[in-house]
């Protein structure tokens, strides 16, 4: 289903048939049901529309447990759309009137989540919590409010109409979260309350045994009402900031007190900017696992896993945990993506699309990273080049037979070569002089080392930057970082690990990195990298996902890797070996790209790319053009043929590519460029 497009009448007919084991499942006993449950709630969440049209068995019944009520009403709001939502809030209305406490506070929220998840529903959501909160029912009340603050977040400046019964109630709230929650309301909307400073002053009277949640909010609430109204309200934010920085012994309320004051007192217009910024709207589905995670999940269905919603690795420890790693299967992405899937993307956007950290604080070597947003390569392609059709053009032809003819052999200063076709060089050449002409001998550039870019910032990475580049030192691909710290305290205990990527990439030995690295000072590190990890095909073929640990965090990154510094050292072809290999490759597998503004000699080319391990096997000269024929081995042993057509005095030369492996071809055509334009 991966695979398919979801539309499709066979995954319609699969749909079909999965729902009714998944259904049957539930009139099992309570243990079983849970279990169920639990790993329908991770179907539903890869999978909604297999259960779409199965809503009303997941409706509560009065002696289910509460671990299996819970579960059901988890699911419900997840299957929960503009067409069944009428549905819903009837049922949610009635289970916020049974006697199980915990199960109305669950109700009552998913009437928040609902108004939050179907938008042409809220108004109706929002009057169903109006006429709970009119029962007085204390913990209802509370809940109630939290989800409203949730809901004016959602829907800004829409429902301010229900802000006096909310105010109403006020002095029945006693839990930190509610209270917190009411607060933010008349903070947000002061400017609408008309004694919002006597409601924020009440709250102020015992500010010293309030919850840290709740004196937090007060002070930014109070913040906000003097900004709106500064004549009125200039007694009472004294009070407040001398209560957080001066009585009070918890650095974050002192900390965010000062910011405040020295903003106030400094830049009241900065501190408007800032305090009165308009705030990010919130989705539903907030709750939803991360996609990599809940992929891994799915392949673990039916086991303790999917139960626990956590990977095997956070509760199995030794060889075991290891065992079951290697065994970590990997879903492909589906090709075909509908408006569900779009809306999610955008839902989850600012979320973290790798695993989170807690539960692999102690070891960076179980991560499974998901998708990300990519880094710049170091060589883009230019956009005045353009991949040419070759059509029915072979620019090597018959031509290339003519190299190895065995008719006609060229004295070559008993070397005992045999060479055929265009003449070694004009009279009076040496005989090693034409054996370098033939191979392009010459002159030979060092490796492509690209500039180095940066990799992640330090607002990305509370103060570390990281800027990097990939070289080959000694036959071995070497990664060159630098690391920068921005932040006011040292960092230390570094380690890096890789994701599976397409070529097997590892790091050869532990991360050096100055350590301590005090602040505002910058260290280089110099990482050797092996070929011997776990293969994973990337999109793009080069994406290579990186995780570095300090004593601060986790961080992640994705970078694209240079596929010249892939090229290994024995890349040359013998010539009747490149012959062979030429004519066995089917003629569709050659791509012709241009190369513009490149005033060199054949000999300078191939020097360059001689320096970074694309070997000239031959050249022959042809109506007066140079052809080079070149050959380049990857890590993996992939061979690249190519033959680069040079016109003298033409800065615009010609290249084809050409191998069995035709994903490579991108990457291989970027590290041209960037080796002949920026070497």
């Amino acid at each position: 289903m991966e695979l398919m497009d979801e539309s499709s009448d066979f995954v319609q007919m699969l749909f079909r048939k999965l729902s009714p084991p998944l259904v049957t499942l539930l009139s099992s006993e309570p243990e079983i049901q849970y279990v169920a449950l639990r790993n329908i709630n991770l179907i539903v969440q890869k999978r909604p529309k297999i259960l779409k049209n199965e809503l009303k068995v997941f409706f509560v019944k009065y002696n289910d447990p509460i671990y299996v009520k819970l579960e059901k009403l988890d699911i419900m709001i997840r299957l929960t759309n503009a067409q069944n939502i009428a549905q819903v809030l009837a049922e949610l209305k009635e289970y916020a009137t049974e006697v199980d406490v915990d199960f109305v506070r669950k109700a009552v929220r998913a009437i928040g989540r609902c108004a939050i998840k179907v938008e042409s529903a809220a108004e109706k959501c929002v009057s169903t919590l109006i006429d709970l909160i009119q029962t007085k029912v204390n913990y209802v009340v509370q809940e109630a409010v939290v989800v409203i603050k949730d809901i004016f977040r959602k829907y800004p400046n829409k429902y301010e109409s229900i802000i006096s019964t909310l105010c109403e109630n006020l002095d029945s709230l006693d839990e930190p979260e509610a209270r917190a929650s009411m607060i933010w309301i008349i903070g947000e909307y002061a400017e609408r309350i008309d004694n919002a400073d006597e409601l924020l002053e009440s709250f102020l009277e015992g500010f010293h045994d309030e919850n840290t949640q709740v004196q937090l909010q007060l002070l930014t609430a109070i913040v906000k009402l003097f900004l709106k109204k500064p004549t009125e309200t200039q007694e009472l934010v004294q009070n407040v900031l001398s209560l957080a920085t001066q009585d009070s012994d918890n650095p974050d309320l002192r900390d965010r007190g000062y910011i405040y004051w020295r903003l106030l007192s400094t830049d009241p217009a900065a501190a408007k900017e800032v305090v009165l910024a308009e705030k990010p709207l919130i989705s539903e589905e907030t709750d939803l696992l991360e996609p990599s995670l809940l992929d891994e999940l799915v392949c673990h269905i039916a086991s303790l896993a999917s139960v626990y919603h956590k990977p095997p690795s956070a509760f199995i420890e030794g060889r075991a945990a290891g065992i079951s790693a290697q065994r970590r299967k990997n879903l492909p992405t589906s090709p075909f993506r509908g408006p569900d899937d779009e809306q999610n993307d955008q839902q989850q956007q600012q979320q973290r699309v790798f695993p989170s950290g807690e539960s692999m604080a102690n070891d960076l070597l179980n991560l499974d990273l998901g998708p990300t947003t990519y880094a710049p390569s170091p060589m883009n392609m230019p956009s005045h080049s353009q991949p040419v059709s070759t059509g029915a053009i072979d620019l090597l032809g018959d031509g290339l037979d003519g190299l190895l003819g065995a008719s006609s052999t060229s004295d070559m200063g008993g070397f005992g070569l045999s060479f055929g076709g265009s003449p070694p060089g004009p009279a009076g050449t040496s005989s090693m002089n034409a054996l370098g002409d033939i191979f392009g001998f010459g002159s030979t550039s060092p490796f492509y080392t690209p500039p180095k870019q940066v990799w992640i910032v330090p607002q990305k990475a509370k103060g570390m930057e990281i800027s990097g580049t990939f070289t080959r030192r000694n036959g071995q691909i070497v990664m060159e970082m630098e690391f920068a710290n921005r932040a006011m305290q040292a960092m230390t205990d570094f380690a890096v690990q890789f994701n599976k990527n397409s070529f097997g990439i590892v790091p050869a030995q532990p991360l050096q990195v100055q350590s301590p690295l005090p602040p505002s000072v910058t260290s280089n590190a110099v990482l050797p990298l092996a070929t011997t990890g776990p293969i994973l095909k990337m999109d793009p073929l080069t994406n290579l996902q990186v995780a570095i640990k300090n004593n601060i965090d986790v961080f992640y990154f994705s970078i694209l890797l240079p596929m010249h510094v892939l090229f290994v050292e024995d890349g040359e072809m013998e010539k009747r070996t490149f012959l062979a290999t030429w004519k066995d490759i089917p003629q569709a597998n050659e791509i012709q790209y241009q190369i513009h503004d490149l005033p060199m000699t054949s000999d300078e080319i191939s020097g360059k790319l001689r320096g970074s391990n694309i070997f000239t096997v031959a050249k022959r000269n042809v109506d007066g053009q140079d052809l080079l024929y070149q050959s380049a081995k990857l890590t993996n042993g992939i061979f690249m043929l190519s033959e680069l057509k040079i016109q003298p005095g033409n800065p615009t030369i010609t290249l084809s590519l050409k191998t069995r492996t035709m994903d490579i071809i991108p990457g291989v055509y970027e590290s041209y460029v960037g080796i002949l334009k920026h070497h």
